[in-house]
């Protein structure tokens, strides 16, 4: 699988989005889900982290000033902050944990990004649609 299935996954992204105007957690968050497709744990892990990212957020708010361009700073550094400890501190305490890691240290944080902005179900719902038909397309193209 080169650069087909992340490109094709782009496109679906772009059209999902106009034709909806909903956002799957991020145009190109889709492509990479796609990409470990073939490892449930390490979607199930970066979803985790996005969701831990959200917390760490709205608990934040309340004392930070977090809108425009620092809100999403602030979700990108949380999320790869979150990428890091899994990877540094999930193995020692389980040693089983390798492939339950996060996908890259700013998905959680684009995730968290659209889940804060347009709800958490809408942007789950997006999410598993856009990744579900990109890789049924990529294995309809035998790419995946």
């Amino acid at each position: 699988m080169g650069f087909e299935v992340p490109f094709i996954g782009l496109l679906i992204s772009l059209a999902f989005t106009a034709l909806t105007g909903l956002y799957p957690g991020g145009i190109i968050v889709p492509s990479y889900l796609v990409l470990f497709i073939q490892e449930p744990a390490r979607i199930a892990g970066t979803l985790i982290a996005a969701f831990l990212t959200m917390a760490v957020y709205r608990v934040s708010s309340g004392w930070l000033i977090l809108f425009g361009r620092r809100r999403f700073v602030f979700l990108i550094l949380v999320g790869g902050m979150w990428a890091f400890l899994w990877r540094q501190l999930l193995p020692a305490i389980f040693p089983v944990s390798l492939e339950f890691r996060v996908i890259g240290w700013v998905i959680p944080g684009l995730i968290a990004s659209h889940l804060e902005r347009q709800g958490i179900v809408v942007t789950t719902a997006a999410l598993v649609t856009v990744t579900v038909l990109t890789a049924w397309v990529g294995l309809m193209m035998n790419l995946v």
